[in-house]
C-alpha cells in the first residue's frame, strides 16, 4: 500500500468522477478520494494536499497536452504514483503511458470488478495494464529467473526503478549517473531480458516476483 491513503481523480466528466469515487470509497473504506476537473484544479488540489499517494489521470482533461501532464506530475511529485484512466485502449498509447512513468493504465470500458482488481494490484505496489496477461512472457520460472539473474546489481536497481515508475532523469539523479548512462543500462536490460520496452521488462520482473512468491508458498 502507498504511504498516503489519498487518491485524486482528475477527469472532466462529473458523472464518471462520481461513479469512480463511489466505487473506490465503497471498496476501500480507509482511502480518501479527491476530485479535479481540469489541470488547474488538479494543480490546486495537489498544492493543498501534498500527501496524495495516487493520481487517476485522464490524459484529455482540459488544460492537458497529451502525455505532458503525466510527465509533469511524475517530475513534480515523484512520491505520487500515477495511473492513466482513459477512453483510449490502443497498445501504443498504453506503452507510452508506462514508459512515461505511469504505474498503470485502466481503460474506461473496464468493468467494475476488473477495475477494482487493477486498483488493488496498483495500491499493493504492482503494475497493471489491460494487456498485461497477453504480454506476459510465458517462460518457465527457471528461464525467467535466469534472465533476471543475468542483470548486474546496477541494472537490477534500474529495473526496479522502472517498476516504481521513475523517469530516466529521476533515476540518473538518484544513482548519480548521466541520463545517457541510464539509457545505455536500459538497452542492456532489454537485450538480456529479450524484451523491447520498459513495459515488457517490468511485466517480466513482476511475473518473476509473483512466481517466486507463489513458489515460496508451495
Amino acid at each position: 500500500m502507498f504511504q498516503s491513503e489519498k487518491i485524486i481523480i482528475a477527469d472532466d466528466h462529473p458523472l464518471f468522477r462520481q461513479a469512480l469515487t463511489l466505487m473506490i470509497s465503497a471498496h476501500f473504506s480507509d482511502i480518501d478520494v479527491l476530485e479535479a476537473e481540469d489541470v488547474h484544479d488538479l494543480e490546486r488540489s495537489l498544492a493543498e494536499h501534498q500527501d496524495v499517494g495516487l493520481l487517476l489521470l485522464d490524459l484529455n482533461i482540459p488544460g492537458a497536452q497529451g502525455f505532458n501532464t503525466l510527465i509533469t506530475m511524475r517530475e513534480r511529485y515523484p512520491q505520487m504514483a500515477v495511473v492513466v484512466v482513459s477512453g483510449y485502449e490502443e497498445k501504443d498509447i498504453i506503452t507510452k503511458a508506462i514508459d512515461h512513468g505511469a504505474v498503470g493504465f485502466i481503460p474506461k470500458s473496464t468493468d467494475v470488478p476488473q477495475m477494482l482488481a487493477a486498483l488493488e494490484i496498483i495500491l499493493a505496489g504492482g503494475l497493471w495494464t489491460p494487456n498485461l496477461e497477453e504480454n506476459k512472457n510465458n517462460l518457465p520460472i527457471s528461464e525467467i529467473g535466469k534472465k533476471i539473474a543475468s542483470l548486474t546489481n546496477q541494472q537490477n536497481r534500474i529495473l526496479k526503478m522502472f517498476s516504481d515508475g521513475l523517469l530516466n532523469k529521476q533515476i540518473a539523479s538518484q544513482l548519480s549517473l548521466s541520463e545517457a548512462t541510464v539509457k545505455s543500462h536500459a538497452s542492456s536490460i532489454f537485450l538480456k531480458l529479450g524484451v523491447k520496452s520498459r513495459t515488457q521488462a517490468v511485466i517480466m520482473l513482476n511475473q518473476n516476483n509473483h512466481q517466486s512468491f507463489s513458489a515460496s508458498l508451495e
